[in-house]
């Protein structure tokens, strides 16, 4: 078993890993993840490509992904041949009895042009904690992975009524994967687990805020839901748990979603050396703001400038 510990040599299971956040468009990472003064061609996923070989696209939920975005994301990380993209489905499909064809040809313009481009590694359907397993539910997923199965398929499911054997089997009968979370647990919540039941593996953080969680007060910002940083020893549990799913897949995604003030990016990073067994690249702001990233950072910070890269946005040079 590998120690964990940065800079020292560790067996590598056979599945590529690929560890990232899940999302880059937050405005309060500016000064945490990205600089203050940024360049007029900067870009977040392409700085992002810097430091992790994927990154969950999350506007996808939300909306269908436009195909000249998606051409233009494609452009903005190519300096990373490794890095793959991982996007999740609408959830027209996943929290809505169903989508229309309209809506499925929507939301394959924008996937198909990133897996044309050999950049899509896993399409996401992300399901509520309200969606419990039952003969209805079981049916519409079925009918959603065979709609889509043209796709690398991830299911994540948070109630623990579909923690069973037959789910793992449908999944593996549609050769999607299993999506193991951590959150918090509380009621009939989803447990940690180390499933694998396809090619591409997936784990995604959440965060531990149990106050929040389940929380609808409208006083309460949204972004408290996930204002969770990790320790190192409740990360090293799960670094097991994915070398794990990791030596039974060829592909696996790790992806941290406890986005605020950058502590996605701080967890992804601990984790990505953990498994690795190195130091890694560190962005200068965040390691300014969490210092225990100094212990596994592989470069000195930069020299402090101005600018630090280049004219400001905004501003007409």
């Amino acid at each position: 078993m590998p120690s964990g510990k940065p800079g020292t040599k560790s067996r590598v299971p056979s599945g590529r890993l690929r560890v990232g956040p899940a999302g880059w468009s937050y405005s309060d990472w500016t000064g945490y993840v990205y600089p203050t003064r940024r360049s007029k061609s900067f870009h977040e996923a392409t700085f992002l490509a810097q430091f992790f070989d994927t990154v969950e696209i999350n506007t996808s939920f939300y909306q269908p992904i436009r195909a000249d975005h998606a051409a233009g994301w494609i452009e903005r990380v190519e300096a990373n041949p490794a890095f793959l993209f991982t996007a999740k489905l609408w959830q027209r499909f996943t929290h809505e009895p169903a989508g229309t064809a309209e809506d499925e040809r929507q939301v394959r313009a924008g996937f198909d042009v990133l897996r044309e481009a050999g950049k899509l590694g896993a399409v996401l359907l992300q399901f509520p904690f309200s969606f419990h397993c039952t003969a209805e539910t079981s049916t519409h997923l079925a009918g959603l992975l065979k709609r889509f199965r043209d796709y690398p398929l991830v299911v994540e499911l948070r109630h623990s009524s579909w923690q069973k054997p037959e789910t793992l089997k449908l999944l593996e009968e549609h050769h999607a994967g299993f999506c193991n979370i951590d959150q918090p647990v509380i009621g009939n919540s989803m447990t940690p687990s180390a499933q694998s039941t396809s090619a591409v593996g997936y784990v995604r953080f959440h965060g531990r805020r149990y106050d929040t969680w389940f929380n609808d007060d409208p006083a309460i910002p949204g972004h408290e839901r996930y204002n969770y940083l990790y320790s190192v020893d409740e990360l090293e549990p799960w670094a097991a748990r994915i070398r794990k799913v990791q030596a039974h897949t060829q592909d696996t995604y790790v992806i941290t979603n406890n986005h605020y003030q950058g502590k996605a990016v701080v967890n992804a990073l601990q984790l990505l050396s953990i498994l690795k067994g190195a130091k890694v690249k560190v962005p200068d702001e965040l390691r300014q703001h969490y210092p225990q990233l100094e212990r596994i950072a592989s470069e000195m910070p930069a020299a402090p400038t101005l600018f630090p890269l280049g004219t400001p946005a905004g501003e007409k040079s």
